[in-house]
């Protein structure tokens, strides 16, 4: 199984507003469930109620969208996981931002999905041209730290260390455990004292 991100391609969606927090993400009503399954329903639930269909998440021409594209310090707050999980049972596999909360990012790389920055302009005209056609197709390429809209490219960060574990695989820790089976059962039958009867 390969757990390679290098590129992600679709369509954008924008939402436009810094300091959208993890509560307004996924309202804490919302975490007392066992398992993740269902949250893609409740994401931005209070928002997606005030602005009566008026939401991103809410209007047509986004529907089945998978690019984010978001302003200031996304995802702070509360380090709630299920604000990451929330946005990609709705559909989303990767983020561009002006930025993001530390801890949203770094769940979001334990998942897999990519939260990549562009400068507050770029982030602008992305949105701008996602709304005047929600139907141009968009792509992500961490290889090159590029976005594709269109015919126009725009650069974008990632850090060094987050982008190799997207580009490499090894974000994926369960992936990587699953891989090494055998060389962990033949570190385990070495140690003394795993073999006590």
């Amino acid at each position: 199984m390969s757990s390679e991100v290098i590129k992600i391609s679709g369509r954008g969606i924008p939402l436009v507003g810094n300091d959208i927090d993890t509560d307004r993400i996924i309202p804490a009503r919302f975490l007392r469930c066992v398992t993740f399954d269902g949250l893609g329903e409740q994401v931005f639930k209070d928002d997606r109620t005030q602005t009566q269909g008026n939401h991103s998440f809410d209007q047509p021409q986004y529907q089945g969208a998978n690019l984010l594209v978001v302003n200031g310090n996304f995802g702070c707050g509360s380090s709630r996981e299920h604000a990451p999980q929330a946005i990609a049972r709705w559909g989303i596999q990767a983020l561009i931002g002006e930025s993001f909360a530390e801890i949203f990012f770094g769940n979001c790389v334990a998942m897999g999905i990519p939260c990549v920055t562009a400068e507050p302009a770029i982030v602008k005209a992305l949105q701008e041209a996602i709304a005047a056609n929600p139907q141009t197709p968009m792509t992500l390429d961490l290889d090159t730290l590029e976005v594709t809209l269109g015919d126009k490219k725009y650069p974008v960060s990632l850090a060094a260390g987050p982008r190799q574990m997207f580009i490499s695989g090894t974000w994926d820790s369960c992936g990587q455990l699953i891989q090494s089976a055998d060389k962990i059962r033949e570190t385990a039958a070495k140690l003394p004292y795993l073999s006590f009867a």
